[in-house]
């Protein structure tokens, strides 16, 4: 097998999760993936932590949270800790076991990658800021679109969202680590709208909060049906519609609406 002797770094796999690798480093990275257990494996492991940390942090978002900065410190003085640990020699295995690479390899790879995670989650996650907690994360929610011709989306033949069914909901609030989700507390949305020619895809959902923060679902529909008319008019190609949608609705919402808070001061209405 060719990608036996060259597996992804730890590195690699973290930010290939969080979507930040280069466009050609992605295709390489993905590429292997589709050949390599091994790596595939890692990065599932890591995935699964990265959840867990999420869903612990859910569980407890009433009790006052530490202070950002010691929080990175302890975890920069457990990376240090980590990295300066020897590397244990993998024990003699069969062959069929070496196709998944350092999987065994044990501890030390396992708790740098739970505490890159844990330090990425913490500089990323600011629970005091009203617009962090209305964008979706974008490992989770990059955003998907479909093959749709322009004239389709402007003769009203596509709704603006379709109905996602309550099994899909349930699979978006678990990748996001809610749980016990109360009625009404948030939308599943598209991140590109279905008007704006996205997809029914899970990469395009995440649970959009209802009235936690002011920038909700009903400001964020406002930007949709703004785009869809400025799309149709001419005033806007599709691609740069889907585009600034997907990489921050609410920067696009000041940039089209010219302003730095909702147009509308009503909460979001499930």
């Amino acid at each position: 097998m060719p990608y036996e002797d060259a597996h992804l770094s730890d590195q690699e796999l973290l930010l290939a999760a969080d979507g930040e690798l280069a466009p050609r480093s992605a295709r390489r990275v993905n590429a292997h993936l589709a050949h390599c257990w091994a790596c595939r494996a890692r990065m599932a492991g890591m995935e699964t932590s990265i959840a867990d940390l999420v869903r612990l942090h859910r569980r407890s978002l009433d009790a006052p949270l530490p202070p950002a900065s010691s929080s990175r410190a302890l975890l920069k003085a457990r990376l240090s800790e980590l990295a300066a640990a020897p590397l244990a020699p993998a024990p003699q295995r069969p062959r069929w076991q070496g196709w998944f690479g350092n999987i065994g390899h044990g501890p030390r790879i396992a708790g740098i990658a739970m505490a890159l995670a844990a330090l990425m989650f913490l500089v990323s996650y600011d629970r005091t800021s009203p617009e962090a907690r209305a964008v979706p994360a974008t490992r989770l929610t990059p955003g998907a679109t479909r093959r749709v011709a322009l004239k389709d989306l402007c003769s009203g033949q596509y709704s603006k969202n379709s109905q996602v069914i309550p099994v899909v909901q349930r699979q978006v609030f678990a990748r996001y680590g809610l749980e016990n989700v109360e009625p009404g507390a948030y939308e599943v949305d598209y991140l590109i709208t279905p008007a704006l020619g996205g997809a029914d895809d899970i990469r395009n959902l995440w649970p959009q909060p209802y009235s936690s923060t002011i920038w909700n679902a009903a400001v964020k529909d406002e930007l949709e049906d703004r785009l869809h008319t400025m799309v149709c008019s001419g005033d806007l190609d599709l691609a740069s519609a889907q585009r600034d949608i997907a990489r921050d609705w609410i920067g696009a919402y000041k940039k089209y609406f010219h302003t730095d808070r909702p147009v509308s001061s009503y909460p979001a209405k499930p």
